[in-house]
């Protein structure tokens, strides 16, 4: 008979190895790549609260310290990581991601006359790793630097973005960022800089795609080839293919089949339900992948805390490893005004707890948060 292991054994699992029972200590650099790490990548499209998600897991962190761990310490990248959006990943991992996210199938998602056909790919990925190779550039220069390696065409104003155009070069900057020739470098003021990382050769996919399931499994597992699929935003066919070439057990997982890695089967350590008040910021990784979502977000919170069905979009007040609310934070100097709206009473220990998680907010942040219990008035992220 398959393992039986119940939604609040699985919390209790998950919480633990991402840090979210008990804060993580220790040297910060090396801890929050360890904790991008446990979290399988960071979500990162938005800077401040990609920064927000590794230092609340840290007992002391701020958010000049992910700052340095990025680009002093280099212990962690800022690249295009699962369903090619922005992650902060373990710099000692990059192999391997790399690996799995360049082995990814990849589907025609511009239209003719926008999109490059596979031989100019190769081509303009080939001149952003030339071009890129110990230097710092913005989009506008490393556009010049393009062109001039590979021909007018790849400079073309032909991709829509924002109201206006963007060069034709740029519909592959993902699959630039998942081969290894790009990732993100510190601001040059307002402007981004890119810079091509300084990481080994890619794992080959057949070591690769096994070891990127295995670190998802340890991170969200008992999970399943559908929520796996979901998580890279990659069809189920070729997902579940590569969900199974990675060694996995069977569990029944509130009556349903799922699977965690055949040498990670350890629960009962965790048999203790999640206790406590937490505040995950935006597109906080845990708040994405925690699957089922309709346990994560129960009762009110699917219609409060989803928009559309879509996680991520508000940061998140999570109370007893599920979802009881919405917060919404806003700067003013120093000062850091945050509204939390509960979709539950708190009891007179949680508020307390609610306060201390407030004020560790405003540590990261390195200001001073203030705590209003009241409605969140404020819309879904885009």
């Amino acid at each position: 008979m398959p393992l039986t292991v119940s939604w609040t054994t699985a919390q209790a699992r998950r919480f633990a190895r991402q840090s979210l029972d008990v804060p993580a200590q220790g040297d910060p650099p090396a801890q929050l790549a360890r904790l991008a790490a446990a979290m399988c990548g960071t979500h990162a499209q938005v800077a401040s609260a990609a920064e927000l998600s590794l230092a609340l897991r840290h007992d002391r962190a701020t958010r000049q310290e992910v700052r340095e761990a990025l680009f002093t310490a280099s212990t962690l990248v800022k690249t295009y990581g699962p369903r090619g959006t922005v992650h902060l990943l373990p710099a000692a991992e990059l192999p391997l991601w790399l690996g799995a996210l360049s082995a990814q199938p990849t589907g025609a998602q511009h239209p003719d006359g926008v999109r490059l056909d596979a031989r100019q790919t190769d081509e303009v990925v080939a001149a952003i790793a030339e071009a890129l190779d110990g230097r710092f550039l913005t989009v506008d220069e490393l556009t010049d630097e393009i062109v001039a390696r590979t021909g007018p065409w790849a400079g073309e104003l032909t991709m829509e973005a924002f109201q206006t155009k963007w060069p034709r070069w740029r519909t592959v900057m993902h699959t630039a960022g998942h081969r290894g020739a790009l990732c993100f470098g510190p601001n040059r003021g307002r402007k981004v800089t890119y810079t091509r990382p300084q990481a080994g050769p890619p794992l080959p996919a057949d070591e690769a795609l096994p070891a990127l399931v295995r670190s998802y499994l340890h991170a969200y597992g008992p999970a399943t080839p559908e929520s796996f699929a979901k998580w890279l935003a990659m069809p189920v066919g070729w997902a579940r293919t590569a969900f199974h070439s990675c060694k996995v057990t069977e569990v029944d997982f509130e009556g349903t089949p799922a699977w965690v890695a055949a040498d990670d089967t350890d629960f009962p350590a965790f048999s203790e339900p999640v206790r406590g008040v937490r505040l995950l910021p935006y597109f906080d990784s845990f708040g994405i992948d925690a699957y089922p979502r309709d346990r994560f977000f129960p009762g009110r919170a699917r219609d409060r805390a989803l928009a559309r069905g879509q996680a991520g979009n508000y940061p998140l007040l999570v109370v007893d490893g599920e979802v009881a609310g919405v917060w919404h934070q806003k700067r003013a100097g120093k000062r850091i005004a945050v509204t939390v709206e509960p979709l539950v009473k708190l009891s007179a220990g949680q508020v307390r707890e609610l306060e201390g998680q407030v004020a560790r907010v405003g540590e990261v942040l390195e200001g001073t948060a203030e705590l209003t219990v009241g409605e969140v008035a404020v819309g879904p992220h885009a």
